[in-house]
């Protein structure tokens, strides 16, 4: 297959593609607080009691002092003035919050054609949150973030697993146990998008800046 077809095939395909579901949430703009912690606890719930798959998993993107972006999915662990989620320290992410805070979070909630774009600056929350965030995970979980550090290469297999079992033996006789690098992050907001399709593939977009202790809200052409 020539490239040329190779390009119309997957064109075609993508043309082919489920689209959203006609019958999404309507977004009153002219009816949104003030400020944007509040429409989005009122997605959020919208996404939970709506049943949407994995309502909290969002994409976090981190960069690196050259630039260099690495994105990824885990969890909204709680939202406050700021949003929350845990990881190691010691972790790729973890290092790159040190060089720098600046990040990105995308919420995408697929079966109400919805999306949550949050701009701003990760730091550490306090500690006995971090320890209770630990705590709180599944024992095998708990163990594997014990056992070797997040993202290493495993270069001996067999090692791994002694490192495991013995995190495991760990976790057991310690239940209260939390590894120092284990830390709960929260990102204080400095912009968030609201963003809405609707049933004629146009779209609706609210965004949030943050001006000194209040926030600007403008619609923005799709």
């Amino acid at each position: 297959m020539s490239p040329s077809d190779s390009d119309r095939s997957v064109r075609h395909l993508l043309r082919q593609a489920k689209v959203f579901p006609v019958d999404m949430p309507l977004f009153d703009t002219d009816a949104a607080p003030d400020e944007p912690i509040a429409l989005f606890l009122e997605w959020l719930t919208a996404a939970v009691e709506g049943g949407v798959a994995q309502p909290h998993a969002m994409t976090l993107s981190t960069a690196d002092r050259a630039g260099e972006v690495t994105a990824r999915t885990l969890l909204l662990k709680d939202v406050d003035d700021a949003f929350w989620f845990a990881s190691s320290s010691a972790s790729p992410k973890g290092r790159q919050l040190r060089i720098n805070p600046r990040v990105a979070l995308t919420l995408f909630w697929r079966e109400q054609g919805r999306q949550v774009r949050i701009l701003g600056e990760a730091g550490h929350g306090p500690r006995d949150v971090s320890v209770r965030d630990f705590t709180a995970r599944h024992p095998d979980s708990r163990a594997v973030a014990i056992a070797v550090r997040q993202s290493d290469p495993v270069d001996d297999a067999q090692d791994a697993r002694a490192r495991l079992a013995a995190a495991k033996e760990l976790v057991e006789r310690d239940d209260s146990f939390a590894p120092d690098d284990w830390t709960a992050y929260r990102v204080a907001p400095t912009s968030v998008e609201f963003w809405q399709a609707t049933t004629g593939r146009d779209q609706v977009r609210l965004r949030y800046d943050r001006q000194g202790a209040a926030w600007a809200k403008n619609l923005l052409w799709p």
